[in-house]
């Protein structure tokens, strides 16, 4: 393949990785993070990158913003679409592989406490060369002594391409091919995106097979042999032999996971070059749809929604079918596939379909927001037998001793599952995992949404569990019809009036004004048991005109802001649950009346943890680098230290999901625990915006946040013994006084959310913990034998930037 070709390849391999483009200026760095080599356009013959890029429309799409900024987008590939067309049109239901789930497949990471590179005991502790003085660049030859290097290999994270491969059919299971095989970087097609290096791959047996005359078909095929396939839309194929006929062949396409019929003149043997890269289709099982494998429909709607699609893919177990979930992330919001199956194949006679002007009798408000949305339950069939079938369970869990299999082993978001609260096993779904001990929860039945411990839940029992998946959610979402436009956002006292007018009362009423099926919410009239059906007597009116929606500008309201985040209220709006988790909650009660007050006050530094232990000058230390900005700013975290930060996030995520709302005033430059998208942080409050936000500082984590005001709690005393785990620090051995995008970019591919060895030269201490900061050495000893000093790999990337520029 000519030199110009190639690196259109890759530039559209960089590019198809960023689906909302890359800036011009940033392209040279994610090109050569990804190839190793700058995108050579003066030795193509153009005198900018730019002219180079306008050259080959087929590869880049540019456009450019009005404040004249120009950003790269990568243009559909026609053969890479007709391969899925190709894939889409396998539908018989004859084949074997129809209950299999083929796609490109990208890791998404869901754990906010996974570590990339997580070492299995500890990063190597290295000696040093006695010579070494602060201020001086070290010796970097001993820092891996073969004889002295103490600890493990840190595991790799399972990269996308790394994928186990198998075939999924009994035929094989004798037949050497290749598994868990891994890319060496001197392989042609290494790569970020394997769709990319596939497509490399097949593009070049296209041009091997079409433009070779002396290659001819096969004559004689074995079963398990590996052939090239000249499939339809002059597309070749890697494929191996399932079945063989006299002019016939049977052949399974090992990058894509589907089988047909091919004549044997489409045949050829295949090229040993074109075996380097790991076959592409992986048999996969989706989770939470094991019971129902052998349904028909599911098998259409898993067919409907994934073939032909390119996915992410949460891998919960590593097995020889790996166990997934699948996400679609092509919109602004992830959608789990796994979820939407089952949705999908719900029992439809048990939904509930509201009816615009009909009115709705002996309805049960379940759940309030601090939105002002609401959940109802409305008597219905679908009703009727989960309360039926929720009495059976109930009476199985009586009957049967609880043992292990009756506890959630494996939780992930979208399973279906059992919580036990006010006496009563409820239905939930996992809506977030946030540790191997705390995810958060929604209440199918009630809408509710709260945090609990793994250990609280319980599996359905098998013999109830097709039965429970067939039953629709049934809360009903629905807002207040009719409120004027000036009321705006809900205040706290107008939310804690509704809840107190008619949370869990089992016969309200309502009328339907509107039903908005996009966005799966209903607008009604709510009436309570004695103002039925008088109109001017609707909770939308009393609300309306109740004293409720004065918006305090001068304090801010320490409510929580959302559904999602208000699982419990003194009203009951959260279920207690019984057993370990009543107690559990019980205790935190008695803390929270202990520990909090109305309103906070200026905390000393005597109430503040002690500093991080930082290692001394000249010393080294095992660290985590979760933020990289540039080698002049990034935080480093103790290595030794994270675990019990991620026992304190759990402890902070079960403890503020069941703390009653406080009021309270903020104050600049104090310390706060605060909400950041579904975790509670330990904070210090950086300023009070405007419009409702302020803007805090994570002190474990080291990133900048703006957060609503109504998510910020006071940080009790229990979360104040651990040392804040942040430390600002900057790069030694290196001087730049203001540093490129690229290079900050190629810095932060190198170290960020990386364990390393950090050798400290510097310590700069001060009062405030989350001022202190260092000057260190980065190690990067994840390598078998050679180590990385960045601000060696530093200097020689100014240097050919240089160059290049």
């Amino acid at each position: 393949m000519l030199e110009g070709d190639l690196v259109s390849k890759m530039l559209r391999a960089v590019l198809q990785s960023h689906k909302n483009g890359v800036a011009l200026p940033r392209l040279q760095g994610e090109y050569r993070s990804l190839t190793g080599d700058w995108i050579p356009f003066k030795q193509l013959g153009f005198p900018t990158l730019e002219a180079y890029l306008r050259s080959v429309p087929a590869v880049v799409r540019i456009e450019t913003s009005r404040s004249g900024e120009i950003t790269c987008y990568a243009m559909a590939c026609t053969e890479t679409a007709r391969i899925a067309q190709l894939v889409a049109r396998q539908r018989s239901s004859k084949r074997k592989t129809g209950r299999q789930v083929n796609c490109q497949m990208r890791v998404k990471k869901t754990m906010p406490f996974f570590l990339e590179g997580k070492p299995k005991a500890t990063l190597r502790q290295p000696g040093f060369a006695s010579n070494f003085s602060v201020g001086k660049k070290p010796n970097p030859a001993p820092l891996r002594d073969k004889g002295n290097s103490v600890g493990v290999k840190p595991d790799a994270e399972m990269s996308p391409y790394m994928l186990h491969t198998t075939l999924g059919n009994e035929a094989f299971k004798d037949i050497p091919v290749q598994r868990h095989v891994t890319m060496s970087t001197n392989n042609r097609y290494v790569g970020k995106d394997y769709s990319a290096a596939q497509e490399l791959m097949e593009d070049e047996m296209k041009e091997y097979y079409s433009k070779n005359p002396k290659i001819t078909p096969v004559q004689a095929v074995n079963v398990g042999q590996l052939l090239a396939v000249n499939a339809e839309e002059d597309a070749w194929l890697r494929a191996q032999v399932i079945s063989t006929e006299e002019n016939k062949i049977k052949v399974c396409y090992v990058d894509y996971g589907f089988s047909e019929n091919v004549e044997k003149s489409k045949a050829y043997k295949l090229n040993p070059k074109f075996c380097s890269l790991s076959f592409q289709a992986t048999k996969c099982k989706l989770a939470g749809l094991e019971v129902l494998s052998d349904d028909p429909d599911l098998v259409k709607v898993v067919e409907s929604l994934t073939c032909g699609k390119i996915f992410a893919v949460e891998i919960l177990d590593k097995a020889d079918i790996p166990l997934v979930v699948l996400y679609d992330t092509s919109g602004e919001d992830d959608i789990n596939i796994n979820a939407t199956c089952l949705k999908a194949i719900c029992d439809k006679s048990l939904e509930v379909h509201l009816q615009v002007d009909a009115m709705y009798t002996n309805v049960k408000v379940t759940n309030i927001c601090s939105d002002g949305t609401l959940y109802c339950q409305v008597p219905c069939k679908g009703l009727n037998k989960l309360s039926d079938l929720l009495r059976k369970i109930e009476d199985y869990f009586h009957c049967k001793h609880m043992t292990s299999e009756c506890f959630v082993s494996l939780p992930f978001c979208g399973k279906i599952c059992l919580f036990h609260c006010k006496g009563k096993w409820l239905r939930v779904e996992i809506t977030n995992v946030h540790s191997s001990r705390a995810l958060d929860v929604q209440f199918l039945d009630s809408g509710t949404v709260t945090s609990v411990k793994v250990s609280e839940l319980r599996e359905i029992p098998p013999r109830f569990l097709q039965e429970m998946i067939a039953i629709p959610p049934q809360a009903i979402k629905c807002c207040l019809a009719d409120l004027p436009q000036s009321i705006g956002m809900w205040t706290p006292d107008a939310v804690l009036w509704l809840r107190d007018s008619v949370l869990n009362c089992s016969d309200c009423s309502i009328k339907v004004t509107k039903v908005d099926e996009t966005r799966g919410i209903a607008h009604v009239y709510l009436f309570t048991p004695k103002n039925f059906p008088d109109p001017h007597r609707s909770i939308n009116r009393q609300i309306t005109n109740a004293d409720l929606w004065k918006h305090q500008k001068d304090v801010f309201l320490s409510a929580i802001s959302s559904g999602a985040d208000s699982p419990n209220s003194k009203n009951g709006n959260m279920p207690m649950s019984g057993n370990t988790g009543e107690n559990f909650r019980k205790n935190l009660t008695d803390v929270i009346k202990k520990s909090m007050v109305d309103h906070t006050s200026a905390f000393s530094t005597e109430e503040l943890p002690p500093p991080v232990h930082l290692s001394k000058p000249g010393e080294h230390m095992d660290v985590y680098v979760p933020v990289a900005c540039h080698p002049g700013y990034f935080v480093i975290q103790p290595w030794q230290e994270i675990h019990k930060l991620e026992v304190l996030m759990e402890e902070m995520i079960l403890y503020y999901s069941v703390s009653e709302e406080r009021h309270i005033a903020v104050e600049k430059d104090q310390v706060y625990a605060a909400k950041v998208e579904n975790k509670w942080h330990r904070v210090l409050l950086k300023g009070i915006l405007t419009n409702g936000l302020v803007s805090v500082y994570e002190l474990d984590y080291g990133k900048h946040e703006l957060v609503n005001i109504r998510k910020v709690q006071p940080l009790v005393d229990m979360f104040r013994k651990l040392p804040f785990q942040a430390v600002t620090a900057q790069l030694a051995g290196v001087k730049c006084n203001q540093w490129s995008e690229e290079a900050s970019m190629v810095f932060r591919n190198h170290v960020e959310k990386k364990p390393l060895v950090a050798l400290v030269q510097t310590v700069i201490e001060n009062a405030n913990p989350w001022d202190r900061k260092v000057v260190v050495y980065l190690v990067d000893t994840s390598l078998p034998d050679t180590d990385t000093w960045i601000h060696d790999f530093m200097s020689e990337y100014l240097i050919e930037l240089s160059k290049v520029n």
